[in-house]
């Protein structure tokens, strides 16, 4: 186990999360949020799970995200930190959570826990993400957390035949803000 709360926890990705991972990438309902285009193979979602579990080398790591509510612990989601820039001390999140997971408050202890991780292990100075102008819920999600709008980027995704922005939000580290 990784980082926990009474609900949730985080953990490296398994082998054995394989199949749930390709489930996952190969929703076309959400490749509008993560840039997807074409599907993956069972066997590149291997090679990533086999390949990322250093986050120096692969400027990467997925988590999975286990529910501990009951008995048996049981993947619902995963957080991804993304872009990695040890030189400049920032990353990019990203989240899926199952959609009968959604709207329970997981994502926002997942949160919780990766930018402690980001901040206190990693000493990131700051998280950032990317998100569509028309996703109230991950606005809502990341705004509720502190994030900030910092910019936009017109026109810049086409989805179902439209033009829309895409917001950029980031949180700074307040541990490593400069006093003057």
């Amino acid at each position: 186990m990784f980082y926990k709360t009474d609900r949730i926890s985080l953990r490296q990705v398994e082998p054995s999360d394989a199949q749930l991972i390709y489930k996952w990438e190969n929703d076309t309902s959400v490749w509008n949020v993560s840039d997807t285009i074409a599907p993956y193979s069972h066997y590149q979602i291997e090679q990533f799970i086999l390949n990322s579990s250093d986050i120096y080398t692969s400027k990467q790591i997925r988590l999975m995200i286990d529910c501990i509510d009951n008995q048996e612990p049981f993947a619902i989601g995963a957080i991804d930190i993304y872009d990695f820039d040890p030189q400049h001390h920032r990353a990019g999140v990203g989240i899926i959570l199952e959609a009968s997971q959604r709207q329970k408050g997981y994502a926002n202890e997942a949160l919780d826990l990766l930018e402690k991780y980001c901040f206190t292990f990693l000493g990131l100075h700051q998280l950032y993400c990317f998100i569509a102008a028309q996703n109230s819920q991950s606005i809502s999600l990341f705004t509720k957390r502190g994030y900030i709008l910092s910019g936009t980027r017109k026109d810049w995704l086409l989805l179902d035949g439209k033009w829309t922005d895409q917001l950029h939000f980031q949180l700074i580290n307040p541990k490593t803000l400069i006093q003057d």
